[in-house]
C-alpha cells in the first residue's frame, strides 16, 4: 500500500524546508568567507588594524559598558583576538558552505554574529547583522547540514552515529 496524499505532500514540505535551510547555510557560509577576504585585504587582521576598528566601537557605539570592556580587552590583546577571529570567520564559513559539523558551526555563528550585532549598535543599520544572526540560529535548530552537505553524506553512511543529534 503507498503512502496517502497527506504523506506524500509531508515529505515534499520536508524537501522544500530542508532545501530552503541547505540556501540559507550555504549564503551565511559565502558571506563569512566573504568578509573573511574583505577584513584580510583591509588589514583588520593585523594587530594595528584590529584594535584600530576594535577601540572605534568602544568609543562610537551604544553596547552595554560591560560588553565595551570585553571589546577594551580583546583591542588590548589584538595580537592573540585578530587571528583568532580570522580563524573564526573563515572556519565558520567553509564548515557551513560544505555542510559538515552544521549544528555546531551554526549555533557559533549564531553567537559570533550576536556579538557582533551588541558590538555595533548605533553605530551601523540594526539589521545589517541581525537578520543573519536570526539565520544563524535557524539553521542550529532546523537540521540545515542534512541537504547538499557532507553531514548528509555521513548521515546517510552511518544513521545511528551519536553526533547527528547535536
Amino acid at each position: 500500500m503507498g503512502p496517502n496524499a497527506s504523506q506524500t505532500s509531508s515529505s515534499g514540505d520536508q524537501l522544500s524546508a530542508a532545501n530552503g535551510l541547505a540556501l540559507i547555510r550555504v549564503t551565511i557560509g559565502a558571506m563569512f568567507v566573504w568578509v573573511f577576504f574583505e577584513n584580510l585585504g583591509k588589514g583588520l587582521y593585523t594587530p594595528a588594524g584590529y584594535a584600530g576598528l576594535i577601540s572605534y566601537y568602544v568609543k562610537n557605539s551604544h553596547s552595554p559598558a560591560i560588553w565595551k570592556s570585553v571589546m577594551a580587552l580583546a583591542a588590548s590583546h589584538a595580537a592573540m583576538a585578530a587571528p583568532m577571529q580570522a580563524l573564526t570567520e573563515i572556519s565558520l564559513g567553509i564548515l557551513l558552505i560544505i555542510g559538515l559539523l552544521t549544528r555546531p558551526a551554526a549555533f557559533v555563528a549564531f553567537l559570533y554574529l550576536g556579538s557582533l550585532w551588541v558590538s555595533e549598535w548605533g553605530t551601523s543599520w540594526i539589521w545589517e547583522l541581525l537578520v543573519p544572526v536570526m539565520a544563524s540560529l535557524g539553521l542550529a535548530t532546523g537540521s540545515a547540514g542534512r541537504r547538499w552537505g557532507v553531514d548528509a553524506w555521513l548521515l546517510q553512511r552511518w544513521p545511528s552515529a551519536p553526533w547527528w543529534l547535536i
